[in-house]
């Protein structure tokens, strides 16, 4: 008599996310020598808003050896196309929504390897994508007098986004970490606010410039630190902030967007 049979796993099944809608480029925009902002649009945005700053979609390109989207299906876990393949889908901010002009503009970091770097970099007007969101956003304490911004290429358009939305009579100081003096771009000003540009060290690990900027940085009782980048970069920053510095997390939001070394890593979430 063998061993008794073990119930079948129940798989887990996710809340399916808001469905795809079709777009094409209308606009691209260089804004400096590694950011590129791709404006969509389409009739299928009609009645996509974004409430809240630092949000974001999720962008489906077209796949290898294609010039369109197929709108790939949710099985209760993931997105997979009609075959079983998984499809080229990138998380980004939505910087800018235009409801009325059903515009819808992203930005991605252009550094050579991955799958939306390399789409920012050849398409043009006419292009096809697809979008599916917003997801979740920051909503920033109205009654708090001071914000700490932090984070890599990836974070630009999110902590322009904040510029942006936060408080007009509080303190803001922002640190950005980049691969190379050419990533910095102009950043929206805001009165009482400081921005800090830190290069990563050649042969650094991500994350690095940002980590040691926060190690500096003052951060008073009542300051709300937003930080976003690469993945374990922001674990040492959860653990700098939590465990050195005795921060509150009611505090902090702190967001891993891209994981290194993780192929088709390092252009999302921008």
């Amino acid at each position: 008599m063998g061993p008794p049979e073990q119930p079948p796993v129940a798989r887990r099944t996710r809340r399916p996310p808001p469905p795809f809608r079709r777009v094409a480029v209308r606009r691209v925009e260089h804004r400096g020598a590694r950011l590129v902002r791709v404006t969509l649009a389409g009739q299928e945005l009609e009645g996509f808003v974004v409430d809240e700053p630092a949000a974001s979609v999720r962008l489906l390109l077209p796949g290898p050896g294609s010039d369109d989207v197929v709108i790939p299906e949710w099985n209760g876990n993931e997105f997979l196309m009609p075959d079983g393949r998984r499809p080229v889908i990138r998380t980004l901010t939505p910087r800018r929504s235009d409801p009325e002009a059903h515009e819808l503009d992203v930005e991605v970091v252009r550094h050579g390897s991955g799958m939306a770097s390399r789409w920012a970099e050849a398409v043009g007007p006419g292009g096809r994508a697809a979008v599916s969101g917003p997801g979740r956003g920051y909503a920033p304490d109205p009654d708090a007098s001071d914000f700490l911004l932090a984070g890599d290429e990836t974070a630009i358009p999110a902590i322009s986004q904040l510029l942006e939305a936060l408080p007009q009579e509080a303190s803001t100081h922002v640190h950005v970490e980049v691969a190379s003096p050419d990533g910095e771009v102009p950043l929206p000003s805001r009165p009482g606010a400081t921005v800090a540009w830190a290069e990563l060290p050649a042969g650094g690990t991500p994350g690095d410039a940002l980590v040691a900027a926060l190690r500096d940085a003052a951060l008073g009782p009542g300051t709300r630190v937003w930080a976003a980048g690469e993945a374990a970069a922001m674990q040492r920053i959860r653990r700098h902030l939590f465990e050195e510095r005795g921060v509150p997390r009611r505090n902090t939001v702190v967001r891993g967007y891209w994981k290194a070394g993780r192929a088709g890593d390092g252009d999302g979430d921008a």
